[in-house]
């Protein structure tokens, strides 16, 4: 049996750099866009409990060819504990169905999230955008500031967090890492009045952004709501903007932030203008104007965890060294060339 790959999340870190992630993202989008993917609607297993769920996301994709699946959980109340509230691996297969690799979706998921954030960003966001909020301040609020940097001049940026300790934390932890000042507000409307581009990355059920603090010619990412009965932004902030999605079937099934304002009437499935893919591959328009308020809604898509785990693997192989497994005696066999 060949040996498999196993990436931890520090490796999975190291060989999925952000400035590589975004242009594997947007090639994965534009696949699936032509066609050249099937990607099923993800099952989920709901905890009877009401604590967590998992998630199953199977994808297989034409380039690079791609077959792998996302085992991930959901378990919101992990937040502040120490445990992540995503976790879980992608499973990577090779040409032959054999499992060619297995990798940490936590870190895989954080980094491919903001890079796909970063492709809608640079294809939505009007050119000069510069002024960054980000509502969230966990790992989500980390990589998403790495992402819209790689494609915006990026020169102020506020956050706001539920747990305002979180939010002080990660401001500090920013500036000792990279000198960039970020400052700390009270209330999400302090973060997004005067905003270009506005990152929501929180757990919350409940809209923490409203259309009426939205700025004309803003940019937003929704990312944090995953449900049909949770959202981040209000139905103002979806009626009086221009909206995509990553993809219009779990846009309709999973998306509450596209669904509760579907169930009041405050819009219709139309007012979803396209993919992201779409507009990427030059099928449907962008943002109408610079004065266009734009929304990008993101859920994440397999597709986008199967490429990213082949350009983890292709680096790995590249290192030319590897932990890797074997299933036969399931004993580590250490560090050796995956490639054989």
């Amino acid at each position: 049996m060949t040996p498999i790959l196993v990436v931890g999340s520090r490796e999975a870190r190291q060989l999925l750099p952000m400035d590589a992630c975004i242009p594997a993202m947007r090639e994965a989008l534009v696949s699936l866009a032509h066609g050249e993917v099937v990607l099923p609607l993800r099952p989920v297993i709901r905890v009877p409990d009401g604590r967590g769920a998992l998630y199953v996301m199977p994808a297989w994709v034409t380039r690079p060819e791609s077959l792998a699946v996302k085992l991930v959980t959901l378990f919101p109340g992990n937040a502040g504990s120490g445990r992540e509230t995503h976790q879980g691996v992608v499973v990577l297969f090779g040409k032959h169905g054999e499992v060619r690799a297995l990798v940490d979706a936590g870190a895989l998921t954080a980094i491919r999230t903001a890079a796909v954030s970063a492709v809608a960003t640079d294809a939505l966001a009007v050119t000069g955008a510069a002024d960054l909020a980000i509502l969230g301040s966990g790992v989500q609020a980390a990589s998403h500031l790495d992402a819209m940097r790689a494609v915006r001049p990026i020169e102020r940026v506020r956050v706001w967090s539920r747990n305002a300790a979180h939010a002080h934390a990660f401001a500090t932890a920013v500036h000792g890492r990279s000198g960039l000042v970020i400052e700390v507000c009270a209330s999400p409307r302090d973060a997004v009045t005067g905003a270009d581009i506005i990152c929501t990355v929180t757990g919350a059920a409940e809209p923490v952004l409203e259309g009426r603090w939205i700025r004309a010619g803003a940019h937003i990412n929704a990312v944090g709501a995953s449900t049909p009965d949770a959202r981040e932004l209000d139905s103002d902030a979806i009626a009086n903007a221009e909206v995509w999605v990553d993809a219009r079937t779990a846009a309709f099934a999973e998306a509450g932030d596209i669904l509760i304002p579907l169930g009041e009437a405050r819009i219709t499935k139309a007012h979803v203008r396209g993919e992201l893919g779409e507009v990427l591959a030059g099928m449907v328009p962008g943002r109408s104007s610079d004065a266009a308020i734009t929304v990008f809604k993101s859920l994440g898509l397999a597709v986008e965890d199967a490429v990213a785990a082949q350009l983890i693997a292709e680096r790995a192989v590249a290192s030319g060294a590897a932990r890797t497994i074997d299933l036969d005696d399931e004993t580590e066999t250490g560090s050796r060339t995956f490639a054989e």
